[in-house]
């Protein structure tokens, strides 16, 4: 990694398909809510900083077309979104009053509600443009989770992942469960997003099968584990985009939910969106990830991790006394990953 580059770049940076043998560089999908700048203004600077050509494309949703591919600003409130108080359905005298009432609707919602930016799937390489993209914002005013008690605001990551072996997405799984408490002590900060049950732990049974030294299923047997102990998108780490992907008949027995949107991509919830602190920056959040990338990839340090990680959840004189946390922190930084 140069100077230069903030965003580092994991060691597997591109995308194996074993049926065709292709390859190409990975991406990764990328979520930002916030709130401080008017619907309007935020389409308006997302347009200037991203070069995009905006589009509304309905209520509160611009599409911007841009040398990344194509962006989405929208409000994340699907009832404002859909409201239409000028409906020929409704009564006369109520829509003669819909305009004013959608300006004092508007007004309350772009407070309350998070606007949001959906990136495409972009190429690993280039994400130091949505480095330059919170930056700019956060000049410009835009505000993250700690402004107000009421605020959750997000930043999610649909990193694509390498290939989609069942081996490959174990590994995954059992890295992510090991290092779940350590990236939610760096990235988990504000109360608001902790009080929400949008980012949940996975079931703790499902964690120690997971994390078991045998554990080698094919991806029905691990799509069902999952979906058993975990039948929701309400995770810091969500797998129904990708079970969707891989198997919607087996998925759809488990859990219906038309949110889920299919993709080859893992779906990151945890982190805050911080934008408005100086001392934040997306980098922070990426950089976290790729430590669970490298782990990933080196699978004797992953082994040595989820051994330490097996004895810290048993119960013993020496867990009630130390914080895996620490011990994480501890060991990640004695193996050079932070």
């Amino acid at each position: 990694m140069t100077s230069a580059r903030r965003c580092r770049l994991p060691d597997i940076s591109r995308t194996r398909d074993t049926t065709t043998g292709t390859s190409r560089e990975r991406r990764v999908g990328v979520e930002i809510e916030l709130s401080g700048l008017g619907y309007d203004e935020l389409v308006t600077l997302c347009a200037q900083l991203l070069e995009g050509e905006p589009r509304l494309t309905s209520r509160y949703v611009t599409s911007l077309k841009t040398a990344l591919g194509e962006f989405t600003v929208e409000l994340d409130s699907d009832p404002v979104k859909e409201l239409d108080l000028q409906d020929e359905r409704l009564p006369e005298s109520i829509r003669e009053l819909g305009g004013h009432a959608m300006t004092v609707i508007d007004a309350a919602a772009e407070k309350l509600v998070p606007l949001e930016i959906v990136s495409p799937p972009i190429p690993l390489s280039r994400l130091e443009q949505i480095e330059t993209l919170c930056d700019s914002l956060r000049e410009a005013g835009a505000l993250g989770s700690r402004e107000a008690v009421y605020y959750a605001f997000g930043l999610q990551l649909n990193p694509e992942l390498p290939d989609l072996d069942p081996a490959t997405l174990v590994r995954y799984l059992q890295g992510f469960a090991a290092l779940y408490d350590w990236l939610k002590a760096r990235h988990q900060l504000d109360i608001s997003r902790k009080l929400t049950s949008y980012i949940e732990p996975w079931d703790s049974q499902y964690t120690d099968r997971l994390v078991a030294k045998d554990y080698s299923p094919d991806m029905a047997r691990l799509m069902s584990d999952y979906l058993t102990a975990n039948p929701s998108r309400n995770h810091a780490l969500d797998l129904l985009p990708l079970f969707a992907h891989l198997d919607s008949d087996l998925l759809a027995r488990h859990v219906r939910d038309s949110r889920v949107k299919p993709r080859p991509t893992l779906h990151y919830r945890l982190p805050d969106c911080d934008i408005d602190n100086p001392r934040w920056h997306f980098s922070q959040v990426w950089n976290d990830w790729v430590v669970l990338e490298q782990l990933v990839s080196r699978p004797d340090d992953l082994q040595a991790l989820l051994e330490r990680f097996r004895a810290s959840r048993k119960l013993s004189f020496h867990n009630l006394t130390h914080s895996w946390t620490d011990e994480c922190q501890q060991w990640l930084r004695s193996k050079g990953y932070i």
